[in-house]
């Protein structure tokens, strides 16, 4: 069980175990794991697209030679890794 999903489904839910939820006063929370296992993070294309960027210093060295190729190379990967990981 993805407990993020849990969370992000369940606002009540403060606490899972295994594939328990329970909520502030300790009551167990009845879950529809169909929704909980179908649930896709909506910010999981923010750590994609980090692990995928090119380093900043290529561009800051594009800027401290003036060598506006390389600032573009760097704009260009920016925006293929933007391309392939969309804003869910």
């Amino acid at each position: 069980m993805n407990a993020q999903s849990v969370y992000a489904l369940y606002p009540q839910v403060i606490k899972t175990v295994e594939d328990k939820a329970f909520d502030v006063d300790g009551n167990k929370v009845d879950l529809d794991m169909d929704a909980v296992n179908a649930w896709v993070d909506p910010n999981a294309y923010k750590a994609k697209r980090a692990a995928e960027y090119p380093p900043m210093t290529d561009y800051l060295d594009g800027v401290v030679k003036s060598d506006q190729a390389q600032i573009d190379k760097y704009i260009a990967d920016c925006l293929a890794v933007k391309a392939k990981y969309p804003k869910a």
